[in-house]
């Protein structure tokens, strides 16, 4: 039920008291699936519901979050057809992602054809917070609400590769010349000028800054705070470690087209060697101990949630 003040208001914005979804661990419903090769997948699927239950439970008990309910649903993509909602968490796979939900929708023919402006900029899928109260507690009722994510230090690193090692007219002049302004001393014109170069230890230096001179970025972003895991009872979480796999079962689940699969390329810059654990290492070398220790204090909760292993 709504409660009385949101039923009267024209605009949900002016509604604001800490939002606290119900808990239940609904059983998947899994009458598309076929075939006996999903059961050690579908086997990890419920372990990691179960860890992330306990793990907000035990959390919950300590700090509840208090926090805009559109604010909260922004992240998150909606698909009526096979009524699904997607959090987005940036270089966990989103963009291939947003592909499959686009044939899923009728808006393509096939994942493999659409192109990534299309995808990030072409505004064909609507977000959740595009709907009034009643839209969007019925879809996160009624919706099978999913989430992939990704080692958080290997996506970070992945984050800042795509962004800071390769041309890009939006990083480079808005991130990039704040954060070699602020963090490297004695800068050339050139670089003050256009932002490119920007040093893994500077971005890092950026990124655990309390006075940081430009804002957070859904690339970097705590997946504890693109999605909410811990208010959201997201029904799937998939792993980018896993990702084919996963993915591939959530879409049986769904009773996705037979033909569709989730596409298996990289989106950007393939010919990249991927991020892996092996390409991070090299990376955190450039930083001291003090600094990894609070790059991986920054993403405490992210390795909590989803039972990753330390660096």
């Amino acid at each position: 039920r709504l409660p009385e003040q949101q039923k009267t208001s024209e605009s949900p914005l002016i509604w604001f008291r800490g939002v606290y979804l119900p808990p239940a661990l609904h059983p998947l419903n899994k009458t598309f699936v076929k075939g006996g090769e999903w059961q050690d997948i579908d086997s990890t699927q419920e372990k990691r519901r179960a860890f992330l239950q306990d793990f907000c439970k035990k959390y919950n008990s300590r700090k509840k979050l208090q926090t805009h309910l559109v604010h909260l649903v922004s992240r998150i993509y909606v698909e009526d057809r096979h009524k699904v909602l997607y959090c987005e968490v940036p270089k966990a796979g989103c963009s291939n992602w947003k592909r499959v939900l686009m044939v899923l929708s009728g808006l393509a023919a096939s994942a493999n054809n659409i192109s990534h402006d299309d995808v990030h900029y072409g505004k064909h899928l609507r977000k959740l917070d595009s709907y009034d109260l009643k839209g969007i507690y019925t879809r996160l009722n009624m919706y099978t609400k999913f989430i992939f994510v990704r080692d958080p230090m290997e996506r970070l690193v992945s984050a800042f590769r795509d962004k800071f090692e390769h041309p890009n007219s939006y990083y480079h002049p808005v991130f990039g010349k704040a954060i070699i302004k602020k963090y490297r001393h004695n800068a050339d014109e050139e670089a003050l000028k256009t932002g490119s170069g920007v040093k893994f230890k500077e971005f890092i230096q950026y990124l655990l800054d309390s006075y940081r001179p430009v804002g957070m970025d859904i690339h970097w972003e705590q997946v504890s705070k693109l999605c909410y895991p811990c208010l959201i009872n997201y029904d799937f979480i998939g792993k980018f470690e896993t990702l084919e796999e996963d993915a591939n079962y959530f879409l049986q689940l769904v009773g996705a087209p037979a033909n569709l699969k989730f596409p298996k390329f990289k989106d950007r810059h393939s010919s990249d060697e991927r991020t892996s654990k092996e390409v991070v290492r090299q990376y955190l070398k450039e930083l001291s101990k003090e600094e990894r220790q609070l790059t991986y204090d920054f993403y405490y909760l992210d390795y909590l949630m989803f039972n990753y292993t330390s660096p």
